[in-house]
């Protein structure tokens, strides 16, 4: 019933009678040459006050009259259109898909609207912490990053200590409730855990082993960097990286000095 009202209020809004509604729905069968587009004298009546659920064609067709958000009003039929994403994610095909199709996705998703200013990129952050304000914006598919479970860090610009594994300025995604260091049971370097740690002097994403009350920081081997050997006394574990958006080309100069040359350039180039 409150969905039908809702869509009542908005036609009563726009000064629309009944048999205006009903030519409008004609017209608009008659544009995709099916009848399921007509809307019917007693069926809005229904729809608007005997909470009767429309097809989804006369629900594009009331959409399209009253201009209103086909997704939104979908909502107000008790389909939650946000979640769609998220609810797919537990779904696991075994075939390699698009994840909307024809590439588009709509909604609104949460997103970081204000980042402290004080951020440096060239150094691994925290994200989580570093944003001041979340906000809505129409992008549903990043509904799957799960805000409320996971955090979430940025690999600094001149943090090198999972290339090429994991590159300079990836997104990592940190379930913080995985904060043991496991001491073995992987088979490969892809299987590793890869842990999301809090320095007294900053932030690191690394493979990590323990040596008693020691944590050793372990690189790749294609990493220039070399391996760090820190007090347990020194470290938080934040948590285990579970997920890595990243570039696979561009971005991840293997020469630290010409990545920051080449930022001071763009830094002081006139806009």
């Amino acid at each position: 019933m409150e969905a039908g009202l809702k869509l009542k209020n908005v036609r009563e809004k726009l000064g629309l009678r009944y048999r205006e509604v009903e030519h409008a729905a004609k017209q608009i069968a008659q544009r995709h040459g099916s009848s399921d587009y007509l809307i019917g004298l007693s069926r809005l009546a229904d729809i608007e006050n005997k909470g009767v659920v429309p097809n989804l064609h006369r629900l594009y067709s009331l959409c399209a009259i009253y201009r209103l958000d086909l997704l939104e009003v979908m909502g107000w039929f008790g389909v939650p259109t946000e979640d769609v994403w998220k609810d797919g994610a537990n779904v696991t095909p075994a075939a390699t898909h698009p994840l909307a199709s024809g590439g588009k996705a709509s909604g609104s998703a949460l997103l970081p609207l204000q980042l402290d200013p004080g951020i440096d990129v060239d150094q691994t952050t925290f994200l989580s912490r570093a944003i001041r304000e979340w906000g809505r914006v129409p992008l549903s598919l990043l509904e799957t990053l799960d805000i409320d479970r996971y955090k979430f860090g940025v690999i600094g610009f001149e943090d090198r200590r999972m290339y090429p594994v994991i590159r300079p300025g990836a997104l990592v995604r940190i379930d913080d409730r995985i904060r043991r260091i496991s001491p073995g049971g992987w088979t490969n370097d892809y299987e590793r855990p890869v842990y999301f740690l809090e320095l007294r002097d900053g932030y690191a994403c690394s493979w990590c082993s323990l040596a008693g009350d020691q944590l050793i920081l372990q690189p790749p081997s294609g990493s220039p960097v070399s391996p760090e050997i820190l007090s347990m006394k020194q470290v938080d574990v934040i948590g285990q990286v579970v997920g890595v958006a990243m570039h696979l080309t561009g971005g991840g100069e293997t020469d630290p000095a010409s990545a920051s040359k080449k930022r001071a350039r763009s830094a002081k180039s006139p806009k």
